[in-house]
């Protein structure tokens, strides 16, 4: 029910990146980290603010991709605004887009640990796909090569299960003239939706991901018992969303937001243990 009542009540869409987890290359780090696209305007304190990809001379090669943090487990995501960098120093004033972008949400296989995150002394160690569970894919959308915040509407409201979203810059357009490698540049990043109360959190299991309701706000200190629950204040409840593997369909990060913002009311089925629906 406040699981129900979260993501059926109106909201106003806000950005819901809370940190960076890095991104698949930097071609001048820190100068030019991932960190940079949390700002909101080209210049900070005379410097530029921007990320940018390593050079590449084959322009369809590898795609690159920036990873970001949610504010919460779970983030109902409607829309994603990506600005490209215009390089004003260079003759000309070329702007570094992508020919498309695509986007992905899930969540880490393993607790994320700040040591492992981006930083000013770290590029990050877990920008592989091997550390993640990706729930949901978006169509791919093209790219405008305009210095402009580009909105990026998915076709209906997607549940970001895990608070894990992957910005996927596919294909390259310009070429940097100093060196005659292909960039990608971005000087701004939105993620906008609603995110879900901190009250509701998932958590890893065997082949898939467990909704939790804990009804006090966690603190990092706190210890867990063996099976991961707070030794206090848990009510007990778990819901598996997300069960991985073949046969499985796309599971309920389409299920969940079909049935209860479009269809019939929501079916839960009692597993064989006290704890866990199915």
């Amino acid at each position: 029910m406040h699981l129900s009542h979260s993501l059926l009540s109106p909201y106003n869409s806000r950005n819901c990146i809370i940190r960076c987890i890095g991104a698949s290359s930097t071609d001048n780090f820190p100068e030019e980290t991932i960190e940079n696209t949390l700002e909101p305007i080209d210049h900070v304190e005379m410097s530029l603010s921007y990320w940018s990809s390593g050079g590449q001379r084959d322009p369809t090669c590898l795609p690159e991709c920036l990873i970001y943090m949610l504010h919460s487990d779970l983030c109902l995501i409607d829309e994603i605004k990506i600005q490209p960098f215009q390089a004003f120093f260079q003759y000309g004033a070329p702007i570094y887009s992508a020919q498309y972008v695509r986007f992905r949400m899930g969540y880490p296989k393993l607790p994320l640990r700040p040591e492992q995150l981006v930083s000013d002394e770290n590029e990050g160690q877990l920008n592989a796909d091997d550390n993640y569970t990706w729930t949901y894919a978006s169509p791919e959308f093209p790219m405008l090569q305009e210095n402009v915040a580009q909105s990026f509407k998915l076709p209906h409201a997607v549940l970001c299960i895990g608070g894990v979203v992957k910005i996927e810059l596919l294909g390259r357009i310009q070429k940097q003239a100093i060196d005659g490698l292909y960039y990608i540049c971005v000087s701004h990043v939105e993620i906008l939706g609603n995110p879900l109360p901190r009250e509701l959190w998932v958590a890893p299991c065997e082949n898939g991901v467990v909704l939790k309701y804990h009804p006090e706000p966690r603190r990092s200190n706190v210890r867990c018992s063996d099976d991961g629950r707070s030794p206090t204040n848990w009510h007990n409840f778990a819901t598996r969303i997300w069960q991985s593997g073949a046969g499985r369909g796309i599971g309920w990060n389409q299920a969940l937001l079909s049935r209860l913002l479009f269809g019939p009311p929501l079916q839960l089925l009692e597993e064989d243990d006290d704890d866990d629906i199915s």
